[in-house]
């Protein structure tokens, strides 16, 4: 409401969510070139994501490559990614939880 009872601008309403909308998609944009890492085993595993959690590249240390235990190995690059899609999800809480919050006060809108 606006001070004094009157009723919301429409138009400045529509300014805001605009505007909004213009924060969001540069803010995905950023989130889509950037680039956040995860590691396992002490460096050994590297993966590397885009800020939507898209796998970007996987750095394997030759030293954590054994022939007979493959299995660790599948375990390192699996620790690996989800270190890296973390820390993903960290920096999209970074980049877009404000902007869902101002989204959260504008009537339907599911946020």
């Amino acid at each position: 409401m606006i001070p004094g009872g009157g009723q919301p601008n429409m138009q400045e309403l529509l300014q805001q969510a605009q505007k909004m909308q213009q924060d969001l998609a540069r803010a995905q944009e950023e989130l889509a070139d950037a680039e956040v890492e995860g590691q396992a085993g002490g460096g050994l595993v590297k993966a590397t994501v885009n800020g939507s959690g898209e796998l970007r590249a996987l750095v394997i240390d030759p030293k954590a490559v054994d022939p007979e235990d493959t299995e660790t190995l599948a375990d390192l690059v699996v620790a690996a990614v989800h270190a890296a899609n973390d820390n993903a999800q960290q920096l999209q809480q970074e980049k877009l939880g404000p902007l869902a919050q101002g989204l959260g006060g504008m009537p339907g809108l599911p946020f």
